[in-house]
């Protein structure tokens, strides 16, 4: 009942109410009949923290008899477990969450059965069995469109065959899709008494701990027959084993249910013991990951989209422990007193990792870079772990961004109230708010800076060095590559995570012992070719990055080529917008535009910008159309004699504008708003309406379109590339004119436009595409809609198009809760670890994968850094061999003023090893074969060098520099060394 308002501010739509069951000392947890009436009426019944197995059964059967989804949740020490019972036959319509895989069909043979062939750019990913549908196909369409086929077999990832024969029928000629289609599952669920006593096949989530499920479920269930006898003797209700010897007999307990033989010698003792010694302790990050468990699976029971559970799931972070719990020799297992509780709000760390790790979290000082979704998780979790509270702890959180109505489904700390507001100061006033905060006794230093480069004046080397390490909550590869960086060259640990929808990733880095981030990489995304996008669009996801680059040059770039020539131009003759530093015709569309935007089309009405929007209609979508279909036919061949409108290739017809079309007026009305605000028109409601539009655009001269000859359309990647080139080259241009053509043209265009004087205080307000601001998505979702009609495509609506064009795969809260969880254990473990005195071992570490939807847990330990050996040939460590990795490098902390010649000396007598090459970022400062300026340079001080090359001050609050250093033997070979660390104070 505590917790219900507190649920109800979470989310106004839902309701959120607490359950009157009287008195607990009334209510029999063990009767069927007493569960019976309590989740009468209910969908899902979810069971937290289940006392006995007879608890858990009774309240399974009444589940059972309600037909409601039974899912029973049980957090101990950093032991966890999972059930779940959705009864006899589950239908489960969606099992993945996957979207369908669609492609672009190249050819149907018409043989029997047909062989589908997709074009190349995309595996069909189908198999055997699976069924598939047809859409928009010219040439067999009365046999394909809409129906579906069964795969009778796979040839290749791009062919397969179905069940269709198509000898009869007329050829396949193109534009067609072939879409997998979708089929449900359904699961046969035990029922909790059967479950228990026979689980069958456990999910497994680490094959390091194949074998341990079995253990920790005889482990549960010795646990909860314990409680269930110790009950009678405490006032309290069922209570924990609290010294060695309870534990001990939840062990023998376990021991005896399992009986002599297998079962029993299989049996891990350690983690019997474990989770019985831990089991009164309840840690925030289990809570989390178990937490976004069950809450995914409370999900599916409400939807029947995504597999459950099937049935137990167990899970354990055993490798957190510490030495000290004594678990290294079960025979030798004693109290300890500094695993006691003592009455405060840590107990359960301390009973669980004992007194010494408990304080040495409270003084921690990290940095929590992103307080976004799982920013905010992780936030929350460090306040119940009480990470940062101690005098000597402190937490810096950074978030850019401000909070948005959409963020507050994925977090639990941010509010309506808090919309408009800043992400880290809302998030670390919700945590450590001395009125209403999680943990008032945090220390939290909130900023609102970007990481990265600029920012090294704030985030310096005397920040680093204060810090035990990095927490990154980051959306983008990008700023995790910059933090890794940072991480790598101060030696700092970095908690890595991330989320794709009910997917979710953990990566712990450390120093010396792992690979960094940026070790590995995920390939780059595949660009869609330039020629696609112009002319040969077959996928929605190619209309909709039209429109974004349609939108890019109407509202941003010809408004920047304004304001560039009303700002820094001085006369027109040497006035140059964007594109003049490049070649001619750069500038001179730079110029076209400018002249287009304050001459020939500038509004000064609402009107205006409607009358510019039906007249780029009829361009986008007509005109241009129809001359591409001038160029090349409908009925057009290849050199080879192959139809030229097919495979990818989609035929296009132009579009008749109509403005009884709600399509096509919200494209008009959609790009006139936007044309509006670039010049600062405020239209009123009556200029918006419909009808008024209507009319507007009815009275706009639209000339008729003639077909040019000679106009220049790349019919392949190939062509477009060729042209693209000889454009940067300055060798042509698409009106084919010579420089001096060019020039005559340009200063014919200067001539037209006014003079910046005549413009004074003039300025175009440039429109930047933000996914979320509605009247942006509302212009890019109409202009993909409608040239998808032009080639026939599906249509997206505006959410959808927003996920496409924004490249948004939304955070959910499971699965933040769940990745904030596993990174906040690992978190632990470091702290351990610096306390033993010891680096952390692999084993000891995990790298998380999970997949909620279907369910798919994965955790594996991290990869060791890569090494490269050198052989030192000469100096003082000759005949060294030194493997050393990223993490290393070669300090020099006590020579500060240390001059280029003392460091080559320096290489020369450690190593035996010529430098042949200097450099500091970007900037050579040395390089042999530049002998003059090497021997003017050799005086100089390092730092004095620096400023001098890079022409730029070395910051003083700067202590390192950084120099990368190309050495030689004497034979001439490479030989690589780390990079050097000048200490400079």
């Amino acid at each position: 009942a505590a917790c219900a308002p507190r649920l109800a501010e979470l989310n106004p739509y839902v309701e959120v109410s607490a359950v009157d069951g009287g008195a607990p000392e009334t209510f029999d947890a063990t009767s069927v009949e007493a569960w019976r009436a309590r989740v009468a009426g209910f969908a899902v019944v979810v069971h937290c923290d289940c006392a006995t197995d007879e608890e858990l059964v009774a309240c399974g059967a009444a589940c059972r008899e309600a037909g409601a989804a039974f899912v029973a949740a049980e957090a101990r020490g950093v032991f966890a477990s999972c059930f779940c019972d959705f009864g006899p036959e589950w239908v489960v319509a969606d099992p993945d969450g996957e979207p369908a895989t669609s492609c672009l069909v190249s050819s149907i043979t018409t043989a029997h059965p047909a062989l589908v062939t997709v074009v190349d750019d995309q595996r069909h990913g189908l198999e055997k069995g699976d069924e598939v549908s047809f859409s928009s196909c010219v040439g067999m369409a009365d046999a394909l469109n809409d129906a579906t086929f069964t795969v009778v077999s796979v040839s290749s990832p791009y062919a397969f065959e179905i069940d269709l024969d198509a000898t009869g029928l007329e050829p396949y000629v193109s534009s067609g899709y072939a879409t997998k289609v979708k089929k449900g599952v359904t699961l046969r669920h035990k029922d909790a008494r059967t479950a228990l006593d026979a689980p069958g096949e456990f999910l497994t989530s680490d094959f390091a701990k194949f074998e341990r499920p079995a253990s920790i479920h005889a482990g549960f269930r010795a646990l909860r027959a314990w409680r269930r006898d110790h009950a009678a003797a405490s006032s309290s209700g069922p209570r924990f084993p609290a010294t060695v010897a309870e534990a001990r007999e939840v062990l023998a307990r376990c021991k005896a249910a399992l009986g002599e033989g297998g079962a029993s010698s299989s049996l891990d003792e350690k983690a019997v013991l474990a989770l019985a010694l831990g089991a009164w302790g309840e840690l925030a990050p289990i809570a989390a990951f178990l937490g976004g468990v069950v809450g995914q699976e409370a999900l599916k029971a409400c939807t029947g989209k995504f597999v459950p559970v099937s049935q137990f799931f167990y899970f354990d972070a055993m490798e957190a422990l510490p030495a000290a719990r004594g678990l290294g020799d079960t025979a030798t297992l004693a109290d300890d007193g500094s695993f006691a509780p003592v009455g405060d709000r840590y107990d359960s760390y301390r009973v669980v990792f004992g007194e010494r790790v408990a304080a040495a979290l409270r003084a921690q000082t990290y940095f929590l870079v992103g307080a976004g979704a799982i920013g905010c998780e992780v936030l929350k979790n460090w306040a119940l772990m009480g990470v940062g509270a101690a005098p000597e702890g402190h937490i810096t959180v950074t978030d850019m961004d401000r909070i948005e109505k959409s963020n507050l489904s994925r977090q639990l700390l941010f509010r309506a109230t808090d919309i408009g507001h800043a992400k880290s100061q809302c998030a670390a006033r919700a945590v450590c708010d001395a009125a209403d905060g999680l943990n008032p006794a945090m220390h939290i230093a909130a900023l609102e800076l970007r990481v990265g480069g600029e920012t090294e004046d704030t985030f310096d080397d005397a920040f680093y060095a204060g810090l035990d390490g990095v927490c990154t909550a980051l959306d983008n590869v990008d700023a995790r590559l910059y933090v890794d960086s940072r991480c790598v060259f101060y030696g700092k640990p970095m908690l890595e995570s991330g989320t794709l929808g009910t997917k979710g990733n953990t990566q712990v880095v450390v120093p010396g012992v792992t690979e960094p981030y940026s070790a590995t990489r995920d390939p780059p995304e595949k660009s869609v070719p330039v020629c696609t996008l112009k002319n040969f669009p077959n996928r929605i996801e190619h209309t909709l990055q039209w429109a974004r680059d349609w939108f890019e040059g109407a509202f941003k770039q010809s408004v920047d080529d304004v304001n560039t020539y009303l700002k820094h131009a001085q006369t027109k003759n040497n006035t140059a917008p964007a594109g003049a530093g490049g070649p001619g015709f750069d500038k001179l569309d730079a110029l076209r535009r400018v002249k287009t935007a304050l001459v020939d089309s500038r509004p000064v009405a609402f009107a205006d910008c409607v009358a510019w929007a039906r007249l780029q209609f009829q361009e986008c979508f007509h005109d241009s159309i129809a001359q591409l279909l001038h160029n090349f036919p409908a009925d057009q061949v290849t050199p080879s004699g192959a139809p030229f409108w097919s495979g990818a290739k989609r035929a296009p017809a132009p579009i008749v504008f109509d403005a009884d079309d709600a399509l096509h007026l919200a494209y008009v009305k959609a790009a006139a708003r936007l044309r509006a605000s670039n010049y600062g028109i405020f239209p009123t409601a009556l200029d918006e309406a419909d009808a008024n539009v209507r009319a507007v655009v009815s009275a706009v001269h639209v000339p008729t379109f003639v077909p040019r000859d000679g106009v220049r359309i790349s019919a392949n990647d190939a062509e477009e590339k060729e042209a693209q080139e000889k454009a940067k080259a300055g060798h042509a241009s698409s009106d084919d004119l010579s420089p001096d053509e060019l020039d005559i043209q340009c200063a014919e265009l200067l001539a037209a436009l006014p003079s910046p004087a005549s413009l004074a205080g003039f300025e175009l307000a440039p429109c930047e595409f933000d996914k979320d601001d509605d009247a942006h998505m509302a212009f890019v979702a109409a202009c993909s809609n409608l040239r998808a009609r032009n080639y026939k495509i599906p249509e997206a609506d505006v959410h959808q198009s927003r996920l496409i064009a924004g490249k948004i795969i939304p955070a959910i809260a499971t699965t933040t809760a769940l990745v904030a969880g596993l990174i906040c254990l690992e978190l632990v473990k470091l702290v351990t670890a610096t306390l033993e005195r010891t680096p952390p071992t692999l084993e000891s570490l995990k790298c998380g994968f999970a997949n909620l939807a279907l369910p798919l847990f994965a955790f594996s330990e991290p990869r060791p850094p890569a090494t490269t050996v050198a052989k030192i040939p000469g100096g003082r460590r000759q005949g060294d061999e030194w493997a050393w990795t990223v993490w290393d490098s070669i300090r020099i902390d006590d020579r500060p003023d240390m001059t280029l010649k003392e460091l080559v000396d320096y290489f020369d007598d450690e190593f035996g090893l010529e430098v042949s090459m200097l450099s500091h970022g970007v900037s050579i400062l040395f390089s042999s074969f530049a002998a003059a300026k090497a021997r003017e340079r050799m005086p100089m001080t390092l730092k004095t060098l620096v400023e001098t090359v890079t022409k730029k001050p070395v910051l003083p609050n700067k202590k390192y520099l950084t120099l990368e250093v190309m050495l030689q033997d004497e034979d001439f070979e490479e030989v690589e060394l780390p990079y050097v660390r000048l200490q400079l104070f």
